[in-house]
């Protein structure tokens, strides 16, 4: 282990949990890139066995110098950059690891990373991630025992602690705002008695239900993605029920499908605000020539009172003011984004929550039914790490730990649903207490 020469790409906010962890290690060279090299330096924060460095992503020369100086790779750029590291890696023979879903370019790779000897572990985070690990645990045991899975439903969500949830959306940044918002324009897909069910992208706010968490209470859901690939990700044949689901503080999806309805999370070409309100820009959006009263407008265009919660909540977020929109160029979302940190971001001093819940309706071998269920609730530290930040970005460094110490030897594309991966990585989470609970009924 002595010697080996970890590259972190990317200094975001869930970063610095990994970096740290893999410096108290000891035998482990650190190196942090970032386009911002002051972000960089804090992560590192003079550690004698780390190093921050200046890199732009797009310069590929200066990205693949730093992959063939590197034992392994571990990508928290932006997801469209993976694929380009991931192609470095396999060139040089480097593993890499990331916390994002698996995309089409990134499957692709598989043989030639096996071919090369390379392993590009995927989803290594929370959701995707320890979601992924503390289902196959259970479902690995129950298996064992011989029963089989007939549900599955699981949800997450990252929130603010209930002593800080004070804005009318119930939610504040703990990651990327471009990503959370970005997430609400996917299609949901789902298993439900065996029939599947679609939700269109500009739906997805539109189809949720209220769900109660033991020991953190009532929350709004709605599906993440498309669930039906897990059921052979999971080893699930013959399921009727599959959802993956995503939770939210109540009252976040009717506004958020005010704010689609509106036009709000259209990503078009970029734009110039120079000299623009905020009423002008969602007059420009919403087709409305707004005059002295843009809330009752709005109100009507959404067929709703003015007097409404969801018009409140979008009077409250500065969108009727004749303040500037706040972003020289950029696309509905872009300003969307810059708007929403502003009004909902952690102070100083405050928490979040994460809260994982899995449910799984098992039939035992004795033919007897039984629901086992799976619990995480995380909080931040004030003035330390996010919960967020903790839980995506320390099984990623668990998992890179384990690889460079050959712990892990699969070549490939792959994701953390093998027992090789998901039992160690669990037990060092449960050690830094970050611990999924587990029940029978």
């Amino acid at each position: 282990m002595a010697g080996k020469k970890v590259l972190v790409l990317g200094a975001g906010l869930v970063s610095r949990p990994l970096v740290g962890y893999l410096l108290e290690q000891g035998g482990f060279d650190v190196t942090v890139a970032s386009r911002t090299v002051s972000k960089a330096e804090a992560l590192v924060n003079g550690h004698e066995n780390g190093e921050a460095l200046s890199l732009d992503v797009s310069n590929e020369e200066d990205l693949e110098k730093l992959i063939t100086r590197c034992d392994l790779a571990v990508s928290l750029l932006p997801y469209t950059y993976h694929v380009k590291v991931a192609k470095l890696c396999i060139k040089h023979q480097k593993s890499m690891v990331t916390t994002s879903y698996v995309s089409d370019l990134m499957q692709a790779l598989d043989r030639e990373a096996r071919d090369n000897g390379v392993l590009l572990l995927n989803e290594t985070g929370l959701d995707p991630g320890i979601d992924h690990m503390s289902a196959m645990r259970i479902i690995d045991k129950v298996k064992s025992e011989g029963g089989a899975i007939k549900g599955f439903t699981s949800y997450c969500g990252g929130l603010p602690a209930p002593d800080d949830n004070d804005n009318p959306f119930g939610y504040k940044f703990s990651w990327s705002p471009k990503g959370v918002l970005m997430a609400g324009r996917n299609p949901g897909l789902y298993l439900k008695d065996g029939k599947e069910v679609h939700v269109p992208g500009k739906e997805l706010f539109g189809s949720c239900w209220e769900t109660d968490i033991p020991g953190a209470g009532k929350f709004e859901a709605y599906p993440n993605r498309n669930s039906i690939p897990y059921i052979n990700l999971y080893g699930l044949d013959g399921i009727r029920n599959m959802l993956r689901g995503t939770l939210r503080n109540k009252g976040w999806c009717r506004t958020l499908k005010a704010i689609t309805d509106l036009g709000l999370l259209d990503d078009e070409e970029s734009k110039h605000y120079e000299g623009q309100s905020l009423v002008d820009f969602l007059a420009a959006k919403s087709g409305l020539v707004l005059s002295s009263n843009p809330r009752e407008q709005v109100a009507g265009r959404l067929g709703l009172s003015i007097n409404d919660e969801v018009v409140s909540n979008l009077d409250w977020l500065g969108l009727f003011t004749a303040d500037p929109v706040g972003i020289e160029s950029g696309t509905s979302l872009d300003v969307l984004c810059s708007l929403m940190l502003k009004k909902m971001s952690y102070k100083e001093g405050e928490k979040d929550m994460i809260v994982l819940h899995h449910e799984f309706d098992v039939e035992e071998g004795t033919g007897k039914g039984k629901v086992v269920t799976s619990t995480l609730i995380a909080y931040g530290i004030p003035g330390g790490d996010s919960a967020m930040a903790r839980t995506v970005s320390l099984p990623a460094a668990i998992a890179s730990r384990l690889i460079l110490e050959e712990k892990i030897e699969l070549k490939g594309v792959h994701i953390p649903v093998v027992h090789e991966i998901y039992g160690p990585v669990l037990d060092e989470l449960s050690r830094l207490g970050i611990d999924c609970r587990e029940t029978e009924v």
